[in-house]
């Protein structure tokens, strides 16, 4: 009971902690993953002494295989399925060539350089493959940033996972010691037919059948009775953990299944990928930190103790053969060079590549802490090239510094909410102000305003602008737009305001879905 309340505990006191710190992180530039590491080296025990996370900690066990199946589904969730199609050659050249190959040179230079065994060298290129969405957030966030790159970057980190596991899952088949050996007898043949059956048909098809049912259900119950938005990304988690747990408990891929899963919510359900990305990415994003504090305590540090020339050397190598890699295999694209070099440029080792090194640690593979002790070793010095790297790319692009005048901020909050697009011609009722819990009478909520409302204001000739603050997802893929609307980036409300000198005497009808 003890140890119990000291992790709610620890969870607790690292929320807050990140919490309170967020602001002044985002305003650095830096990413939030080193501040996980270094709260776990400090509650560790070459700091306080409170926590000691070991490889066969069933805590890290259970933080690292939902993390892991809560990666995946988050990587599908945030794909734009109408971007998978308009750039289909991007696509293959990213999650193809553009990951294939830096893994095989990785691969090739830890069987060569590491003296390790094909298999355990073909698991660290996969691992180390893998680009990671939260060392990558402020990048993607940065308006900095063109398009083109944001699109890119958003489509490998969300593809790249999915197309290493079976890599990693095949080679742990192939290692003497893991679920099968295949240098024993034909049932070894047998048992390896089978993991490849539950990791290409049933993972998928279960992940699918979830999927659908999910959002079958949801479209239902939300039609005749209405779900809470907050509720609708709880629900989304609650697809990924299902699905995952189905697949592993009939002998399927449970990550498998959950990228699926996340992958048919982004292809079926907008809305619910608009709640997930609003509520529930959050909620992931601190499960995946929380892994970090976790391995900060103790194992993340071990593969210091044991580097050596070759092993630098290694790690040098594994950061540089993506930019190498990747840059040539960008031509032809009708991308600017500036374009193909900060694709090439951001692709951050982080958590997706510890995890994977973690899944022959956990099937129980002799040696398979070596594998996870080198991939640390790649990621601390990723951590370390690619945070200074985000850093100095936000400084130079201004991007950093007070978030704008609050004066902007007033006028954004006061704001009408506009339940229609006013474009289209639909007559809503006013829904009463209702205070918020806490909220005090003096404290206005935020007024609500009908189409039909509205117009008296602007046949009046008052200063109104219409504020388009829908998610870029919804945006995107929506042909109807208010008539004279404003965009604001819904991520970055007040600069963005600030940048298109959005009056504060006006009138503010902000709209969004």
């Amino acid at each position: 009971m003890e140890s119990f309340v000291t992790s709610v505990a620890l969870i607790g006191v690292v929320i807050v902690i990140a919490s309170l710190l967020s602001g002044v992180i985002e305003r650095s530039g830096f990413p939030l993953t080193p501040v996980f590491l270094l709260l776990g080296a400090a509650i560790g025990p070459w700091g306080f002494g409170i926590a000691d996370v070991g490889f066969h900690s069933p805590a890290l066990h259970v933080l690292a295989m939902l993390g892991l199946a809560l990666l995946l589904f988050s990587d599908a969730v945030t794909l734009d399925t109408k971007q998978l199609r308009t750039r289909a050659r991007m696509v293959w050249r990213l999650i193809g060539p553009g990951t294939l190959v830096p893994a095989f040179v990785t691969a090739l230079t830890a069987w060569l350089l590491l003296d390790l065994s094909k298999p355990a060298a073909a698991i660290l290129g996969a691992a180390l493959a893998s680009t990671d969405p939260v060392l990558l957030r402020s990048v993607l966030r940065s308006k900095a940033l063109p398009d083109a790159a944001r699109i890119a970057l958003r489509l490998e980190t969300g593809m790249n996972d999915v197309t290493l596991l079976p890599i990693v899952i095949i080679s742990m088949l192939l290692m003497p010691g893991g679920h099968v050996d295949v240098s024993s007898s034909a049932t070894s043949g047998t048992n390896i037919g089978r993991s490849l059956l539950g990791l290409f048909v049933l993972g998928p098809a279960l992940g699918a059948l979830v999927g659908y049912v999910g959002i079958s259900l949801l479209a239902l119950v939300r039609t005749r009775f209405g779900v809470r938005r907050d509720y609708e990304s709880l629900y989304a988690l609650g697809l990924a953990f299902t699905s995952f747990s189905i697949a592993e408990a009939v002998g399927g891929s449970g990550f498998v299944a959950a990228f699926v899963a996340g992958l048919l919510v982004a292809a079926r359900d907008i809305e619910l990928c608009d709640c997930f990305l609003e509520y529930g990415e959050a909620t992931a994003e601190m499960l995946l930190l929380l892994t970090f504090v976790a391995l900060g305590t103790t194992l993340i540090w071990q593969g210091l103790s044991s580097v050596d020339w070759r092993i630098m050397l290694f790690a040098v190598i594994a950061i540089v053969a993506r930019p190498v890699a990747l840059y040539p295999m960008l031509k032809g694209l009708n991308l600017h060079t500036r374009d193909r070099r900060l694709i090439a440029a951001f692709g951050p080792r982080g958590l997706s590549s510890l995890l994977l090194a973690l899944l022959p640690v956990f099937a129980g593979i002799p040696n398979a802490e070596q594998i996870f002790t080198i991939t640390s070793v790649v990621v601390l010095l990723s951590v370390v090239v690619h945070g200074g790297g985000t850093a100095i790319f936000l400084r130079s692009s201004g991007l950093l510094g007070s978030p704008g005048p609050a004066g902007v901020l007033a006028p954004l909050n006061r704001a009408a909410a506009v339940a229609q697009p006013v474009s289209a011609q639909v007559t809503t009722t006013a829904e009463p102000a209702q205070l918020k819990p806490g909220q005090s009478a003096e404290e206005p909520a935020p007024i609500r305003i009908t189409i039909d409302e509205m117009r008296p204001l602007q046949a009046k000739g008052e200063p109104v602008v219409i504020v388009d603050a829908r998610s870029n997802r919804t945006y995107d893929s929506d042909p109807l737009k208010a008539v004279g609307a404003v965009r604001i980036n819904p991520e970055d409300p007040v600069r963005d305001a600030t940048e298109k000198r959005l009056s504060q005497r006006a009138t503010l009808v902000v709209y969004c879905a």
